[in-house]
């Protein structure tokens, strides 16, 4: 699979993508294939080393904690997830940024099941008819 790597402290210079082992789902632990990936700003002093007497890297490492994505397997005692749920949540080993992450079955929560589509995200208290101009606004 692909995933971002780095090998020392930097700028996004050295970032790199890179064929690497599929992650595996252990006892305790989700595959998630990944959809989409966030970074938080507290993680770019982390890839630039200011952060490295607190939360020092192992190279090679990973960029990465906020993920979306769709179950693929469980480890053993994960009973709160099958493969092809939708997932959100976070990985605490630095590695988001890939095509498959293995994290907790703690750190990951259900996709909530919503309309999709224009207005999908308005809440319904919102779409009363004496709203929508304000709405239009």
């Amino acid at each position: 699979m692909k995933a971002v790597r780095f090998d020392h402290y930097g700028g996004v210079d050295v970032l790199d993508v890179r064929e690497v082992e599929d992650p595996v789902a252990g006892p305790g632990r989700v595959l998630v294939a990944v959809k989409a990936a966030g970074i938080n700003p507290g993680e770019i002093p982390i890839r630039e080393g200011v952060f490295q007497e607190r939360w020092p890297a192992t190279f090679p490492s990973g960029e990465g904690t906020d993920l979306a994505g769709v179950v693929q397997a469980v480890g053993e005692g994960v009973a709160a997830f099958t493969a092809g749920d939708e997932v959100l949540g976070w990985t605490e080993e630095r590695a988001s940024h890939a095509e498959l992450v293995a994290t907790r079955s703690g750190s990951l929560r259900q996709r909530a099941r919503r309309a999709r589509g224009p207005g999908a995200g308005l809440p319904r208290r919102c779409l009363a008819q004496s709203q929508l101009p304000v709405l239009a606004a």
